[in-house]
């Protein structure tokens, strides 16, 4: 359960915005997509490569 502490007087558009920002951080949305279909772990240990690969790429472009 998300339980967002909102100071007296404050504005619930600036509520809301804590509110969806610690959503995102749980990652529930990104678990509940994940878990819509079966992925191999073969796939899975792609993805984490191919990701860890374009990560290098961008740190070298940057030195």
């Amino acid at each position: 359960m998300i339980i967002v502490p909102v100071k007296e007087g404050e504005n619930i558009e600036k509520a809301l915005k804590k509110f969806k920002r610690k959503f995102e951080r749980t990652g529930i949305v990104k678990e509940l997509r994940s878990r819509q279909a079966f992925e191999k772990p073969s796939v899975t240990n792609r993805k984490k490569i191919m990701k860890a690969v374009y990560v290098q790429q961008l740190r070298q472009a940057e030195q």
